[in-house]
């Protein structure tokens, strides 16, 4: 019964029954997998559980590594060229300097060593960056615990060259010392030559 109701309120039809009830797919099932049960190590009911329970429970019972599920993609983007879709944070850095008003940095990126420079000398970005790390290093292990397997941190400036990059290199590298899972990627700056 309890199959049946979590296939009618996910309004998803059994693979082994597209023309036919749910319960005819959940029989059809049982009947494949029948053999399999009777040979397995272990049999979990699912009955009392929801998805939020199942994840950890797998986890504890099938991971290799003692390594989290959590993969950190920080993402630099320009405001102008809109919001990152899938970002699950977004934090705005337009409050910093902005380098584009220097000459000499104007044509520079945040990869190089005098935009990074510039950025971290702002009076504001001490005091930001000790605080965003304090939250993130708080927010990774609930986000882990809950399940997640994907948490996207959007930082963003006006176009997405000098300042979110600065912020976005120095985040990743954080949060790899910590012994996160993260991938980075500065979105924008191919937006260079426009």
């Amino acid at each position: 019964d309890i199959l049946v109701r979590r296939f009618e309120e996910t309004r998803r039809r059994h693979p082994l029954a597209l023309d036919r009830p749910v319960s005819h797919g959940i029989r059809e099932e049982r009947s494949r997998v029948a053999v399999l049960r009777t040979g397995a190590a272990l049999v979990i009911d699912t009955t009392e559980m929801n998805q939020g329970h199942m994840k950890p429970l797998l986890r504890r019972h099938f991971c290799i590594t003692d390594h989290g599920d959590l993969n950190i993609f920080v993402i630099s983007f320009g405001f102008k060229y809109g919001l990152p879709r899938d970002a699950d944070l977004v934090f705005d850095v337009r409050f910093l300097k902005n380098p584009h008003y220097e000459d000499y940095l104007r044509t520079q990126t945040g990869l190089d060593a005098d935009v990074a420079e510039f950025v971290r000398n702002d009076e504001g970005f001490a005091e930001f960056s000790e605080h965003l790390k304090d939250m993130l290093y708080t927010l990774f292990p609930r986000y882990s615990a809950e399940g997640k397997s994907y948490l996207t941190i959007a930082i963003g400036c006006t176009g997405g060259r000098h300042r979110s990059v600065c912020v976005a290199e120095e985040l990743a590298i954080w949060a790899s010392k910590l012994g996160e899972r993260v991938h980075l990627h500065h979105r924008d700056l191919e937006n260079l030559s426009k």
